[in-house]
C-alpha cells in the first residue's frame, strides 16, 4: 500500500523519530562526502503552482544526492491548467514517475492527487499545511536542544499553514505551543481541536509577550503569505506589534532560539538584529529542509 505525506500527522511518533534519525545520518554522510544513492532509478515529479526557492532546490538536490532524478513541472505547463481533471493527470503521472511532490494553492488539490495517484504524494506546501517544513524544524530543535518533550514553543504572527502544522506536531513531539495572533488571524480551529484531542498542548493568546515568556523556541513567518497580497496594507497595520525583535527575545528563556521558514521580511515579522544574531537557527533550519526531505523520500520510496 502506498504512503502519502499530506499532513504532519500522516506519520506516527515512531516514524517521526526514524525519519529524523535517518536525516541526521544522511546529513553526516553528506558532510563526510560519503555517497548514499539509496533511490537510484527513482524519479520525483515536482509540481509547482506557487513559486519556490527552498522547496524547489532542496527536493531537486535531495533526489540527485540520493541517486534519483527530480523533474520540475510548472503547473501552467501542464494540461490541468487548461482543464484536464486532476484525477487524469494523477493517474497518468503514476505510470511515469515514482512519487509526486506538489506545492499548491489549495490543500484539496493535493488531497485529490493523493486520492487518484497510485504512487506516494508529498505536500510541498498548501494553504492549510506545510508538513515538510515541520520535519526540518523538528530536526533543528532536536539538534540544538537534544530532546523535544519539555520544550516550550511560541508562535508569533499569522496563524497560517506553518502554524497549523506546528500545532499538529505537538501530538508527535510532546512540546507545548503557545500561539499569539491578532484577532481574526488565529490558526484554523480544526487543527487546534485535533491537536488537543490527540494529546497536544496548544494555547492561544493575543499578546506576543504572553506567548514568548520563558519560551525555548520562538517561531515566526511572513505576515503576508502568497495569495494574501490584496490584504497587505491592512496586515501591516494589524501585525505591527508582532515583530520578533530584541525586546521580545529578552522575555524568553536565556537559551531561547528563533526559527523562520523563510523568505523573511526583515523589519516586519523579524528584526535584522534577531535574524543575524546568535539566537537564530534560521540557516540550520533552511539546510535541514534538504536532509529531512531526503529521509522522507527514503521512507516513502525505498523498498
Amino acid at each position: 500500500m502506498k504512503k502519502d505525506f499530506i499532513s504532519i500527522l500522516d506519520i506516527s511518533k515512531d516514524e517521526l523519530e526514524r525519519i529524523i534519525t535517518e536525516a541526521e545520518k544522511l546529513k553526516r554522510q553528506k558532510k563526510a562526502g560519503v555517497p548514499h544513492a539509496l533511490l537510484a532509478g527513482k524519479t520525483l515529479a515536482m509540481i509547482f503552482e506557487k513559486s519556490s526557492t527552498r522547496t524547489h532546490i532542496s527536493f531537486e538536490v535531495g533526489m540527485n544526492e540520493l541517486g534519483g532524478h527530480a523533474l520540475f513541472l510548472n503547473a501552467r505547463d501542464l494540461q490541468i491548467w487548461r482543464g484536464e481533471e486532476i484525477r487524469d493527470t494523477a493517474r497518468a503521472a503514476s505510470r511515469y514517475v515514482s512519487a509526486i511532490m506538489i506545492r499548491a494553492y489549495k490543500h484539496s488539490t493535493i488531497e485529490e492527487f493523493a486520492q487518484f495517484a497510485t504512487i506516494p504524494v508529498i505536500n510541498g506546501l498548501s494553504d492549510l499545511e506545510h508538513p515538510c517544513q515541520l520535519l526540518a524544524d523538528i530536526m533543528t530543535m532536536k539538534e540544538h536542544f537534544g530532546s523535544l518533550g519539555d520544550l516550550k514553543v511560541a508562535w508569533v504572527g499569522d496563524g497560517n499553514n506553518v502554524c497549523n502544522s506546528l500545532i499538529l506536531s505537538t501530538v508527535l513531539t510532546g512540546s507545548s505551543v503557545t500561539v499569539a495572533t491578532p484577532k481574526g488571524y488565529e490558526p484554523e480551529d480544526a487543527f487546534v481541536r485535533r491537536a488537543r484531542a490527540e494529546g497536544g498542548s496548544v494555547t492561544l493568546v493575543r499578546k506576543p509577550e504572553d506567548a514568548v515568556k520563558d519560551a525555548d523556541v520562538i517561531v515566526t513567518d511572513t505576515w503576508v503569505s502568497m495569495g494574501d497580497d490584496a490584504e497587505k496594507d491592512q496586515r501591516m497595520k494589524v501585525f505591527k506589534n508582532y515583530t520578533v525583535d530584541g525586546r521580545l527575545m529578552r522575555l524568553a528563556s536565556p537559551d531561547a532560539r528563533v526559527l523562520h521558514c523563510l523568505p523573511a521580511h526583515r523589519g516586519q515579522e523579524i528584526s535584522d538584529e534577531v535574524m543575524e544574531g546568535g539566537q537564530s537557527l534560521v540557516w540550520d533550519e533552511a539546510e535541514n529542509r534538504l536532509h529531512a526531505q531526503k529521509a522522507l523520500l527514503v521512507r516513502l520510496l525505498k523498498k
